[in-house]
């Protein structure tokens, strides 16, 4: 009997060194300005240990009819709240190789990262790969 041993890409990791962080970070705000200008606010790339998180804030959408005493706060108050609450789209995991990481992709059904497949059916992709995967929450 053979043993095979098989990479799973959503278990374990290296840390990120921090010239990576900082080239990863560069490359993902620029690829969201090329592909994705006016559809956030700003993007914020954050590392902890493997992870890599990516998330966007968006111009919050508020109902002409808001009624303050329904919704228990005023108007500008409930604008400025969502304007700072971020739309997590996805955490990438390093591996030591910086063109190819796993992704998770956000999931709110479940308010936790799911592990996913990159939009070319791969397990393993770009950190801009990630991004258009997971930018799917800003087209709509």
């Amino acid at each position: 009997m053979t043993t095979a041993w098989i990479k799973d890409p959503h278990f374990g990791g290296v840390k990120i060194p921090k010239r990576i962080q900082e080239s990863v970070k560069t490359r993902i705000t620029s690829y969201a300005e090329a592909h994705y200008a006016g559809k956030y606010t700003r993007i914020e790339v954050r590392f902890r240990g493997h992870f890599c998180y990516i998330d966007a804030y968006i111009e919050p959408f508020v109902p002409h009819e808001y009624d303050p005493l329904k919704c228990g706060e005023m108007k500008e108050e409930f604008i400025e709240r969502l304007r700072n609450t971020p739309l997590h789209l996805c955490r990438l995991r390093y591996k030591g190789d910086e063109e190819q990481w796993s992704m998770a992709f956000y999931t709110y059904s479940h308010n936790a990262y799911e592990p996913s497949v990159f939009d070319h059916g791969g397990f393993f992709g770009t950190p801009e790969e990630a991004f258009q995967t997971s930018a799917v929450y800003l087209d709509e």
